[in-house]
């Protein structure tokens, strides 16, 4: 899969992302230096990585005719920026009622397989081009 996503610098310290016909606004918090007008890139992160476990256990149960009605997904982030290796996610699955015992461990199978965690596990590679304007 090849993505490409462009930004802009629209003031302050927002940083905003083109991608796919989407435009996704980021800032700082106030504490940070900005006006906390959008979430943080980290934010997106933790929101991406969560959404991502989210649409697999959805999928999961649609792929089953599985009524998803109180089907809930959150995560606890415990971060250690200076020691990235000690963070931790702990995503807490609410089952819907009803749930079939049998899917217990597939569905939590299935939210493994999602691609965001599966790039953290095998950390790409990271390569800084620079041009001039002129």
């Amino acid at each position: 899969m090849s993505e490409n996503l462009e930004l802009s610098f629209p003031g302050g310290k927002r940083v905003d992302v083109h991608v796919g016909g989407f435009h996704i606004p980021t800032d700082q918090s106030e504490k940070n230096g900005g006006a906390g007008a959008a979430p943080a890139p980290f934010t997106l992160f933790l929101a991406s990585l969560a959404s991502c476990s989210g649409i697999f256990a959805l999928n999961f149960c649609q792929s089953r005719d599985i009524d998803t009605t109180g089907l809930a997904l959150s995560m606890e982030w415990d971060g250690d920026m200076k020691h990235p290796e000690r963070s931790k996610a702990v995503l807490h699955l609410r089952l819907p009622d009803g749930f079939p015992e049998q899917y217990r461990e597939g569905i939590v199978r299935a939210m493994e397989l999602c691609a965001v965690k599966r790039q953290l596990g095998a950390a790409p590679a990271f390569d800084v081009a620079v041009t001039s304007g002129d």
